[in-house]
């Protein structure tokens, strides 16, 4: 087999790639042994185990202990609507981060106060160690973990105030923006990053996934006239969810 001048491991990487996308090797088959790789593309033995390293960390294959490597089910990546801040009344955090009314879930959450770091400070607007609330989520939609979500919220917005708990008070569930409304807060603008990294230990812990799945991160933030009153980081299995924006035109 000719190959061009990319490296020999992704060459052959990509060629493997390219038959399990055509079906050519559907998932649960067995990927060719190191043997068999060695001596289809006239390659060494690094060059065999270096493509099926590219292959596993892009999730499309897995290791079974004493049996081999396998193509991985491939799920059909299912929608995460993002349509920015819904000032409505009854806004759950599911419903803040799900906007599909479609889609039912539930959550978990737990809160604690901490300091502000470098980065979320910033984000913020307040100098670093300044006091925040950090609430930690867990969203599931029919049981399935499908987001993760860190929250943090100056305290010198909400602090001695009956929402400085998001989970607890008279407005216990509701969104962000409901929330700070209850404080005479009016929320007037959100802002999205998106990007993608390999996902944490701990997150494929809850959300599933092996070492190298990719996960969306969506860095969100609220704005009260200019103030950032809430920040976020939105984390979503990038192999089984999609981030669609709904945005209106002005």
């Amino acid at each position: 087999m000719t190959f061009g001048e990319q490296p020999a491991y992704l060459r052959v990487a990509g060629d493997l790639r390219k038959k399990i996308a055509d079906g050519s090797l559907p998932p649960h088959t067995r990927l060719p042994s190191q043997a068999r790789i060695r001596e289809e593309y006239g390659v060494s033995d690094t060059v065999a185990l270096e493509a099926r390293k590219v292959l596993m960390a892009e999730g499309l294959v897995e290791g079974r202990s004493g049996s081999g490597t396998y193509v991985r089910e491939r799920p059909v990546p299912r929608r995460v609507a993002r349509s920015g801040f819904r000032p409505v009344s009854g806004a759950t955090p599911f419903r803040q981060e799900q906007a599909d009314a479609a889609a039912r879930g539930t959550w978990e959450s737990s809160s604690a106060q901490t300091e502000a770091g470098g980065a979320v400070a910033e984000r913020l607007g307040i100098p670093p160690g300044d006091r925040v609330m950090c609430t930690r989520y867990v969203f599931r939609d029919a049981g399935e973990p499908m987001m993760l979500s860190t929250s943090w919220e100056p305290l010198a917005v909400t602090g001695r105030t009956p929402v400085m708990l998001p989970e607890e008070g008279p407005l216990a569930g509701m969104g962000v923006v409901e929330r700070m409304r209850a404080i005479d807060v009016v929320v007037d603008n959100v802002t999205e990053e998106v990007g993608a990294r390999p996902g944490l230990a701990e997150e494929l812990l809850v959300l599933g996934g092996v070492p190298g799945h990719v996960v969306l991160v969506i860095q969100r933030t609220y704005y009260a006239s200019g103030r950032a009153v809430e920040t976020a980081d939105v984390v979503i299995p990038a192999d089984r969810y999609q981030a669609a924006y709904h945005l209106p035109v002005r």
